[in-house]
């Protein structure tokens, strides 16, 4: 997994600022069907936002790891209910 400097971390902030989540996931949580099509984009647009439609933040947060580990991807920003990655 990669590691980002605060000054890179903030630009990928101001990069992801303007984006619409491209990648929904409702109350079955992460399937495989939903971890593929965030690969998708992941490799298709590198910076991606994920809307999590579930009130439990230590799951969010539990389902950053999940994502990041697998995909090699990087958790650049989690604010409420909106992940960003890299």
């Amino acid at each position: 997994m990669l590691n980002l400097n605060p000054a890179q971390r903030r630009a990928l902030k101001a990069r992801a600022h303007h984006l619409q989540p491209v990648v929904l996931v409702g109350d079955a949580g992460l399937t495989p069907t939903v971890l593929r099509e965030i690969d998708i984009n992941l490799k298709s647009h590198e910076l991606i936002k994920i809307r999590v439609f579930g009130d439990d933040r230590a799951a969010r947060t539990a389902m950053i790891g999940a994502i990041c580990t697998p995909l090699n991807a990087v958790a650049v920003q989690h604010i409420g209910k909106i992940l960003v990655l890299f």
